[in-house]
């Protein structure tokens, strides 16, 4: 019996070294993976920004350099000079905030009418929601194309924005965050005679603000990328987009000057970057949100 009470403290204490070395075995490897991360996502990044500054003679080199040796800003001068990239920013900016908005607007009306209001085959309508959303965008290429020549659309910045004005995937976040908010506070905003629209716009948009500031990042991000589409649906100088100049750009130069076509790559990487990290807890915060609490 007194053996038995002096080996119990051992034991206990083994215990606690093993818990203890467990959990620095799994921070050590939650650190080694958050490193893996930050090299398969900013290695590349890293050499887009070095190379914009590098002169041609270096990023040909056969030994690669870690640091612009001789750094320079003629790759941006001469990109600039090489594409019409004012006219490219433009209509970049005009799509991606129309669009962009339209993309917003849609998501909060049908969310809030598939969780707020009552009208027949509601479930249905959810599923055929979920059903586009695992619909490859490659597939409404054709169907889109054909109706935006139909329409004359061609070369305009409405074929570049209406197809791509609605998506399933705001519709279906901004849906499962709705589901979570407090009744009570619908309740109150009825009371008060509230209608649907201030009761939208007053209430369920600011508390829903992660969500819905998630849906719209995610959506500008997606219009000021967007590359197969606004390809296919212009023809003109005129009408291109910046992902779009960039490739121009790169068949311009070929692989003869990479610099010009990295400080092109740069022009749309930016204004992405800034406001990604800007609005970056609002990311965090809503697709935790639209996982969990769904």
């Amino acid at each position: 019996m007194i053996e038995m009470e002096q080996n119990f403290p051992i034991t206990h204490t083994s215990t606690a070294e093993n818990r203890h070395h467990r959990l620095r075995a799994q921070r050590a490897a939650g650190y080694l993976a958050c490193l893996l991360a930050v090299l398969v996502i900013g290695l590349p990044v890293y050499w887009t920004v070095i190379g914009a500054f590098k002169t041609t003679r270096e990023i040909y080199s056969p030994v690669p350099t870690w640091f612009p040796l001789n750094p320079t800003f003629e790759n941006f001068s001469e990109a600039w000079q090489s594409a019409p990239f004012a006219r490219y920013y433009l209509n970049s900016i005009i799509t991606t905030l129309i669009g962009s908005g339209l993309e917003i607007w849609f998501a909060l009306a049908s969310a809030y009418a598939l969780v707020f209001l009552r009208f027949p085959r509601k479930d249905l309508v959810f599923l055929v929601l979920l059903a586009a959303l695992m619909v490859p965008e490659e597939i409404t290429i054709i169907p889109n194309y054909l109706t935006v020549a139909n329409l004359q659309w061609i070369n305009t910045y409405p074929g570049i924005i209406v197809p791509g004005a609605s998506i399933a995937f705001g519709t279906f976040l901004l849906r499962q965050y709705f589901l979570t908010l407090p009744q009570e506070v619908m309740d109150a905003a009825k009371v008060d005679g509230a209608g649907h629209m201030r009761t939208l716009f007053g209430i369920v948009a600011p508390l829903a603000l992660p969500a819905v500031a998630t849906m719209a990042l995610l959506s500008v991000v997606a219009k000021w990328n967007e590359f197969l589409w606004p390809l296919i649906v212009t023809s003109t100088q005129e009408m291109r987009t910046l992902p779009i100049g960039v490739a121009w750009l790169l068949d311009q130069e070929g692989v003869t000057n990479w610099g010009v076509v990295m400080a092109g790559t740069l022009f749309v990487l930016v204004p992405m970057l800034l406001i990604f990290l800007w609005a970056q807890r609002f990311v965090v915060d809503g697709i935790a949100a639209g996982a969990v609490k769904g």
